[in-house]
């Protein structure tokens, strides 16, 4: 590789409104995962492509360089039956009380398919799915490739922390959480697809998030999104398609770690809240056509209990007691309704935060969450409202947390007299071409 690079050129160009070549791409993120570009260095990139964008080319070639940072897994020569396994993968762009990959997972394993789930940590304010498997005691996501082999065969999933896949894509991860750089649609598609492309499923369902607890606020920004992902999975080889989904209210009743687990056991066991069901039963509608897998009905999966099975089989596998109680934070705080009436909109991107500050996520690389924070949502947009009953109950084990909390809160939610207009939960369907 030519050496005849240096990052204060490289940003320059960016920051000028230039299109970076291929050779500078590759320089950066082969330095950058090496060391030897200073982490303040790429922030500064970072911001420049925050603030310029990136061409297709670009994004493409900055993909590529990111899969080719590390370890690319392949599970072809995986069989069951005699047969290769339905390889098949989701992800979210992320979004508030968006715990769907724990129910979903297991509903797939139960309807036959095979789920490499390589997932993240949180992100600004969004929740990671493995903080709230953590949450789980004894849970662990670090699992060696021959144990994610392993459990491909015999359970039909495995969810792990992407390890060596796209080492490059997890510095710039953990350096966009705290430089104010998450929402770029460039930045997001790279993210994404260069962990999926590298995990080795052979189909990917993206659950592409657009309003206010999105990444991407508007529709037009979040078809862009997931056109792009679109296309960079299916020119690497992979069985690629969208859904559009709304985020303007958080999904469920419950945001931040242990108590999303907690209502994805309701989800499990045939119950809770009318909307995660909904978006589970559809993605997981999406991942088995995608993997070939016809004649199946994953709403039956939660019925019948299968998906529970499957699910409790899974954190067993890696080390986690899927009976043990799990963790709530010792402090509570409750809002309550001011006045009768009806719920309006509740603000995802408010909630988000206020359960960010309880310390459900971080505010620095590598800082420990609190499995305990988080916050339940009483009364749903539309739901009718008594004075004084309580609208959310907020959790953790910091009560000096709650001030900085309530105070997201302060406008993200009123009672009316009347409800507010219904949004469809799911906007559109992007396949490839």
């Amino acid at each position: 590789m030519s050496q005849s690079f240096d990052a204060p050129t490289v940003i320059r160009i960016k920051r000028d409104g230039g299109e970076l070549s291929d050779e500078a791409i590759d320089w950066v993120i082969d330095a950058y995962t090496r060391g030897q570009m200073a982490d303040a260095q790429m922030s500064a990139l970072l911001m420049a492509i925050f603030l310029r964008g990136m061409t297709s080319a670009e994004i493409a070639r900055w993909t590529a360089a990111m899969v080719a940072s590390g370890d690319r897994l392949d599970f072809s020569d995986l069989r069951r039956d005699g047969k290769p396994l339905a390889l098949v993968d989701k992800h979210s762009t992320g979004g508030v009380g968006d715990k769907i990959t724990i129910p979903l997972v297991p509903v797939v394993m139960a309807c036959g398919g095979a789920v490499p789930q390589a997932a993240g940590r949180g992100l600004g304010h969004t929740g990671g799915t493995l903080d709230k498997l953590e949450s789980i005691p004894g849970f662990t996501a670090e699992i060696s490739t021959a144990q994610v082999r392993q459990q491909l065969c015999d359970l039909g999933a495995a969810i792990f922390a992407a390890g060596d896949l796209a080492p490059a894509d997890r510095k710039i991860y953990a350096l966009r959480d705290v430089t104010a750089t998450t929402e770029s649609l460039p930045l997001i598609a790279s993210s994404v697809m260069s962990k999926k492309i590298a995990e080795g499923t052979r189909a990917l369902v993206l659950d592409t998030k657009v309003g206010s607890g999105a990444f991407l606020k508007t529709e037009t920004e979040a078809r862009e999104l997931a056109r792009t992902m679109v296309d960079l999975g299916t020119a690497a080889g992979l069985k690629t398609r969208a859904l559009l989904t709304d985020m303007s209210t958080p999904l469920g009743r419950a945001v931040g770690n242990a108590v999303e687990v907690e209502e994805s056991l309701e989800v499990l066991a045939g119950g809770g809240p009318p909307d995660v069901v909904e978006l589970t039963v559809a993605l997981a509608a999406e991942m088995l056509d995608a993997g070939g897998l016809d004649g199946v009905d994953p709403a039956e999966a939660l019925r019948d209990g299968s998906a529970m099975d499957r699910f409790r089989a899974l954190v067993a596998a890696q080390g986690g007691d899927p009976a043990a109680p799990l963790p709530l934070g010792a402090h509570s705080e409750a809002v309550t309704a001011p006045r009768g009436g009806t719920m309006g909109t509740i603000d995802a991107m408010a909630v988000g935060l206020a359960v960010w500050r309880l310390g459900a996520g971080r505010s620095a690389p590598g800082e420990r969450v609190q499995s305990g924070a988080g916050l339940l949502i009483h009364r749903r947009p539309g739901e009718p409202v008594a004075a004084g009953e309580a609208l959310f109950t907020l959790y953790t084990d910091t009560p000096e947390r709650f001030a900085g909390a309530l105070a997201e809160l302060d406008d993200a939610w009123s009672v009316g007299d009347k409800p507010p207009s219904d949004r469809p939960l799911i906007i559109d369907r992007m396949m490839p071409g």
